[in-house]
């Protein structure tokens, strides 16, 4: 069912990038072009064959957008992540698993410290 709907929305995606790119500019873009009798508080209500195709398309790909989204939400409401990978779950109580490797000793890659060397910089006069 979900590889259904998800081929849909894709068929929806190209179809509506068509359309889109099938449309004429009417201008008045990102606030480009005149600003003519051309928008859509005009007397030129009436939508075009292309513009009710694009507002069909839009919704339909919405609604297959929230029905992908609700089947992957209930698919994943009782798994995780880390559960599909068999991956343990580290213990509750802190307690270290004797079978770890122990942490390696870093001290030795820390610069050697004298006890008469200053932490501050040197004055500058």
């Amino acid at each position: 069912m979900e590889n259904v709907i998800l081929v849909i929305h894709l068929i929806l995606a190209l179809g509506l990038i068509g359309i889109v790119l099938l449309q004429r500019s009417e201008g008045g873009g990102l606030g480009i072009g005149g600003g003519g009798g051309g928008g859509v508080m005009s007397s030129r209500g009436v939508a075009t064959a292309l513009g009710k195709l694009t507002w069909v398309f839009a919704i339909a790909f919405l609604c297959t957008s929230i029905t992908l989204t609700v089947i992957a939400a209930k698919n994943s409401a009782d798994s995780s992540v880390v559960d599909a990978l068999g991956i343990e779950a580290p213990a509750a109580d802190g307690a270290a698993d004797p079978d770890a490797p122990a942490a390696p000793d870093v001290t030795d890659l820390l610069p050697p410290t004298s006890a008469d060397d200053s932490l501050t910089p040197p004055r500058a006069d």
